[in-house]
């Protein structure tokens, strides 16, 4: 009997928990396509269902290929394109578009390189209405040959 009571305790405790838990699942779904370099311990997107629109929070991007092979050794101009095409086809793959992007956040080793990364950005980006950003200077990433990493937030409205 007491085993019973203690299980409907449990139960009543739990449950609620068990129902956010559930619920969270359906609004938050981490995805990792195929176009770009499949991560170690982590996820490149999250989409969220807001209702009327879903948000994407992007992982920084660095200049990786789908193999994971570096793009541009040594050349930012180059790094900083492949850290877009990755944003380009992340979004891609769930649906949106780059016009989508409300926020960018950048991590250079060289600040020196700030034309090169907005020449690069308005290659992606409406010009005319760009979106919001943060830009730091860093000593490193985590490969001494990265030398910018670009992370990315979107909202694509739902049809």
């Amino acid at each position: 009997m007491k085993t019973r009571k203690l299980l409907a305790l449990l139960g009543i405790l739990f449950l609620p928990g068990f129902a956010l838990a559930q619920k969270a699942a359906q609004i938050v779904e981490f995805v990792n396509p195929a176009t770009v370099n499949p991560p170690k311990g982590y996820s490149q997107a999250a989409v969220v269902d807001l209702g009327t629109c879903r948000m994407i929070i992007i992982s920084g991007q660095v200049a990786l290929d789908k193999n994971g092979s570096l793009v541009g050794k040594g050349d930012f101009t180059a790094q900083a394109d492949q850290c877009f095409q990755n944003i380009k086809s992340t979004l891609e793959s769930v649906g949106g578009a780059m016009n989508n992007v409300v926020r960018l956040g950048y991590y250079v080793t060289d600040m020196g390189q700030i034309q090169a990364l907005r020449t690069m950005r308005d290659k992606y980006v409406n010009v005319s209405n760009p979106p919001t950003s943060t830009l730091v200077q860093i000593s490193k990433l985590f490969r001494d040959d990265v030398l910018v990493e670009i992370e990315a937030t979107a909202i694509i409205p739902n049809k």
